[in-house]
């Protein structure tokens, strides 16, 4: 009879096999404070340091091979100080395509009218209505700054209702963004930069935010003003067709990352992709997909360079512009 013990070790002590790859490690601290090597060590890191590390690889990559890049984030990254790194990369004409939500176009033009303050996690919902003042995660937002937004927007809703009658021309949601950008004219603002640099920014949920409270009241008053977003469908699905390279970084999750990957379908895929969430994929939404799953779509070509972080945008994605874009200006 074999003793239980033998089994025990046969089964535990089992011997492997050697393989090849990088040894973790974390930084040497005993050799002083180096960012830039602090954040190079990230390979070596593993878990999702290892994956910030990728996405600076494939990023700087999709810049050395003159990629054509396509941008998505969802509202709160503008609600958030990324606002600003957003804007860097549109000032400096980084990327070629943007796709944003209503908040995404809206919080950029009202922080041009009054800024918006550091607030608290916890702070209590009713006394914050109380006093006029909403809140985004731990962003305070003064109901003014709408009321700002309102008198900034309908002279330019009244001026593009004229040129409808006049004309038959139907707006665009694309073209009213560069109209709101120009209008502005704020160097703070990442859409004057759109309009200055020609990136086309589409907004397929132009309705659902502020904004969409501006198209109603303007609408209750003007029946006949329209927007079309059929026709921004087919401009951002032919920018994909006949590329040579092709990449998407996302932050965020919901309808900006579907409606890119599926843009990069028309052309069989995205050379490069790196999402960056914290969205999980057991509900099977797109919202927590991983970059394989895209691949079985054909929104990402299977020999694409790809990879997801899984974090917060704000943590992490002023250090990969560090590490990629910001870098190659220096």
């Amino acid at each position: 009879m074999i003793k239980p013990e033998k089994i025990a070790r046969k089964n535990i002590l089992r011997k492997s096999k050697e393989i090849e790859g990088i040894n973790v490690r974390g930084y040497d601290f005993n050799k002083g404070i180096d960012y830039e090597k602090i954040l190079d060590s990230y390979g070596s890191l593993g878990l999702q340091a290892t994956n910030f590390h990728k996405a600076v690889s494939i990023i700087n990559e999709m810049i050395a091979s003159k990629t054509f890049i396509y941008l998505g984030y969802t509202s709160n990254i503008i609600t958030s100080g990324l606002r600003d790194i957003i804007r860097f990369l549109a000032e400096h004409k980084m990327v070629n395509v943007i796709v944003t939500s209503a908040g995404g176009v809206e919080e950029d033009l009202i922080k041009c009218l009054g800024n918006f303050i550091v607030g608290d996690f916890r702070a209590s919902g009713k006394d914050l209505r109380e006093k006029g003042i909403n809140r985004a995660g731990n962003i305070f937002i003064p109901n003014s700054r709408y009321c700002s937004f309102e008198n900034f927007i309908i002279p330019v809703f009244e001026r593009l209702y004229e040129e409808q009658r006049k004309t038959g021309k139907i707006i665009t949601p694309s073209e009213l963004i560069w109209e709101l950008g120009k209008e502005i004219n704020n160097e703070e603002s990442i859409y004057y930069h759109c309009y200055k640099n020609r990136i086309p920014v589409f907004c397929p949920a132009i309705t659902d935010g502020s904004l969409g409270d501006m198209i109603y009241f303007f609408k209750s008053k003007h029946p006949d003003f329209k927007i079309d977003v059929a026709e921004d469908i087919w401009k951002i699905n032919n920018t994909s067709i006949g590329l040579r390279k092709s990449g998407i970084i996302i932050l965020g999750e919901g309808f900006i990352k579907h409606h890119i990957c599926n843009t990069n379908m028309f052309r069989n895929g995205a050379d490069y992709a790196v999402y960056i969430n914290t969205s999980p994929e057991y509900d099977g939404s797109d919202s927590g997909a991983l970059p394989e799953e895209a691949v079985s779509w054909g929104k990402i070509l299977p020999r694409a360079r790809r990879v997801k972080i899984f974090a917060e945008a704000s943590l992490i994605f002023p250090l990969i512009v560090a590490k990629t874009f910001a870098k190659k200006r220096v």
